[in-house]
């Protein structure tokens, strides 16, 4: 067993969970970020891989000993000749799009068991020994059904997690498995463990996240189990060396980075295994297997692990959302308490006054302070007065109509280290109006003790020209300071719901005051109001007239001309007027101006475009929206980029022919993702026209990024961005 080191104080700004300057680190850890890792010219020894031709099955490469466990010649030879007639059979109508189990093939001292995949016009064969046990489907089908059974009853997260750990090491007979668990700035954190007594203890351990580089996440959610049965494997390179440059993403005998398997001789592990846990198409953790000699997994074992994986997936959304669901109902009750008083005759900052104590309570803070103008009420623990107005000023320049939260508030605002013992977490909402009110909770700062495998300040070594990974994972310890509990998605959506009750509340006693000053002079005000409904409308009315003159000269003028080309980009124009007129109606139609159900606008929208398009549209759109409120500026852009992805596929996927679109809106912790699939042509290029660019621009405005993968067939185009503040990269 390690023994932990004695606690070290960091300033928050050293805190190793944030993303602290890599030169903190020593040498430049983003070399392990663009390490090539998909493309390492080789495979493992354990199995062999032959590359063969879609149309003749004839072989053109390979890699491992070929020669001495399959066949002595192989190149040119057909996958008929090399693995029989029947197993050939089977890839000449095999889908391309998943991995294609062949089965056992007779090798020339032992037999493999052989999958396919398909890749660029080519099928990639991998071949593996069997395993001595757990080959028998009927053992492994018991095997998941026990494993699911005892998962589906846990308690809680925590029980959950044990429970899977102990079941993945009985199916891999690895020494060591550790359930690891993603935060939010991409360490990670071993929450359960199931080892032999010899072996020390990882449970509760942190692990920053240079040990795991980017590129390699994106690789855990496209190839969801890997195995290392030896960590000092010789590499066996592809033959012919022209197609050493073959991407090996899907190939389960990958070589592994040089960096990684020293890193895990520097653990003393001499075989590993990592099975992904994700969780609505996001990385949520690993199952990360160690063993102290060489072991393997059978394609069975693998497969095995990765259905339970998904049930272990499944069974952590559901636990999550029903923790949500409690704390909304939680938080619903409390928000009842206050806008029953909100509703009250008094000024408003008086009830927020009256209320004060309710809203902190409501939220779990230590501290809450309002300030209007000069007028500042505080209950709780809070910071001086002066520390108060200067939060307040600072919180004007950067907040806006949606909610600002932060966790660390000296990581983004230095001078509240002065008082992080009092303010280290923030969240503040801002009514805006003549005299705007900024409502503001406070969490007190919470000292933490943080075990980590290893310095995380020393994640790597140069080595001459090389870098190497860190050699010790001895317990390190550091308290950390100027953080508090982080502000979880229900109380940021409760904060931001209190605000929208004020608005309407302030709206409320203005349409009172409104009511008795008819009720002296009726006449003149219903005057007044009714030319003012009268010049909304006509100034409404005047707007769509010119879109639809202005649409209208445009299909006149593409008619009129001869050029094709002049043609088809006037058609385009006319289109994204249309959508811009549809935006301005349904925005229009909204009594909401501050914000919106993102679902019920797209919605509505849809429908508009499918009426737009002609009625050949009316039966080919799907929708799947999740409701999700957001600022209504944001809204204006979303309806257009939306728009500009349906227009995208009518142009690129069905060259202007009617199909099937498939539109749904999710929603994943304080992140929405809007997806466009379609099955048309796919991706037949890049483009960069004026759709393009105003695409990307709209995207970059949201603070978002955008993301065009294959759907088999077609495009499936994912936008994704924050729903509440986005807080800068980097930044708790």
């Amino acid at each position: 067993m390690t023994q932990l080191s004695a606690p070290r104080t960091i300033d928050p700004a050293l805190d190793p969970r944030q993303d602290s300057d890599v030169s903190d680190l020593g040498p430049d850890l983003t070399v392990c970020d663009r390490e090539p890792i998909h493309v390492p010219g080789a495979i493992q020894p354990h199995g062999l891989l032959l590359i063969a031709g879609a149309e003749d099955q004839r072989v053109v490469g390979g890699a491992g000993d070929i020669e001495g466990r399959l066949a002595t010649e192989w190149t040119g030879r057909t996958l008929s000749e090399l693995l029989g007639a029947t197993h050939a059979a089977l890839l000449l109508d095999a889908p391309q799009d998943e991995t294609i189990v062949i089965g056992q093939v007779e090798g020339l001292h032992a037999a493999m068991d052989a999958t396919a995949r398909f890749q660029d016009g080519q099928w990639l064969i991998q071949l593996e020994p069997q395993a001595a046990q757990w080959t028998d489907a009927a053992s492994l089908l018991g095997w998941l059904d026990r494993a699911g059974s005892a998962i589906e009853r846990a308690a809680d997260l925590k029980a959950l997690c044990e429970r899977a750990a102990s079941s993945f090491r009985e199916v891999t007979g690895f020494d060591r498995v550790m359930i690891y668990r993603f935060l939010d700035d991409d360490a990670g954190v071993v929450i359960a463990e199931s080892r032999v007594p010899e072996l020390g203890s990882f449970l509760h351990h942190h692990f920053p996240a240079s040990d795991i580089p980017r590129q390699a996440r994106a690789l855990y959610i496209r190839n969801r189990v890997r195995v290392i049965p030896d960590v000092a494997y010789v590499p066996q390179p592809i033959r012919p060396k022209e197609l050493s440059r073959l991407d090996l993403s899907d190939v389960d005998l990958r070589s592994v980075s040089p960096i990684h398997l020293q890193y895990l001789r520097n653990m003393d592990v001499a075989a590993s295994a990592s099975i992904s846990i994700v969780k609505d198409g996001i990385l949520w953790g690993l199952v990360a297997c160690h063993n102290r000699t060489p072991r393997t997994l059978a394609f069975g074992q693998r497969m095995a692990c990765q259905a339970l994986a998904g049930s272990v997936a499944r069974q952590i959304r559901s636990r999550e959302e029903a923790e949500d669901y409690r704390e909304r109902l939680q938080l619903r009750s409390a928000e009842d308490v206050v806008s029953g008083k909100v509703l009250g005759e008094a000024p408003l900052s008086d009830i927020l006054i009256e209320t004060s104590e309710d809203l902190r309570r409501m939220l779990g803070a230590d501290g809450f302070a309002l300030l209007q103008g000069r007028d500042l009420h505080r209950t709780g623990r809070c910071a001086d007065e002066a520390d108060l107005r200067e939060i307040a000023a600072w919180v004007r320049t950067v907040g806006g109509a949606q909610a600002l939260h932060t966790h660390a508030l000296s990581k983004r605002f230095p001078r509240a280290d002065a008082y992080r013992a009092l303010a280290s977490g923030l969240l503040a909402v801002v009514l805006s109006g003549d005299e705007p009110i900024i409502l503001m909770w406070f969490r007190a700062e919470q000292i933490e003790l943080v075990n980590w495998a290893g310095n995380p300040h020393k994640a790597a070594v140069a080595v001459g020209d090389t870098l190497s990974p860190r050699a010790s994972f001895e317990a390190w310890t550091e308290e950390v300071h100027g953080h508090a509990k982080p502000w979880t998605l229900p109380e940021i959506e409760a904060a931001q719901r209190i605000v929208r009750e004020l608005y309407e509340a302030r709206q409320t006693r203005r349409i009172r005051e409104l009511n008795r000053e008819l009720g002296a002079t009726v006449a003149d005000k219903e005057s007044l109001l009714v030319q003012k409904d009268y010049l909304i409308k006509e100034v409404n009315h005047r707007v769509q007239n010119s879109l639809q003159l202005v649409s209208a000269f445009l299909s006149l003028q593409a008619r009129a001309e001869g050029n094709a080309d002049l043609s088809k980009s006037l058609g385009e124009a006319q289109r994204r007027l249309s959508a811009v007129a549809l935006v301005h109606r349904r925005l229009y139609s909204d009594d909401n101006v501050e914000m919106i159900d993102l679902a019920r606008y797209l919605e509505d929208l849809v429908t508009e475009m499918k009426s737009s398009m002609g009625p050949d549209w009316a039966d080919q759109f799907s929708t799947d929206f999740a409701p999700v409120t957001i600022p209504t500026d944001a809204a204006v852009s979303i309806g257009l980029i939306l728009t500009e992805l349906v227009i995208n596929a009518n142009k690129y996927a069905y060259a202007g022919a009617v199909g099937p679109i498939a539109i749904s809106l999710e929603q994943h912790r304080n992140r929405f993702r809007l997806i466009v699939a379609d099955e048309g042509q796919g991706k037949t290029g890049t483009r960069s026209g004026f759709g393009t660019r105003m695409l990307n621009a709209m995207v970059d405005r949201l603070g978002g990024t955008i993301e065009n993968t294959n759907n088999y067939p077609g495009l499936r185009v994912i936008m994704t961005a924050s729903i509440g503040a986005p807080e800068p990269v980097g930044l708790p």
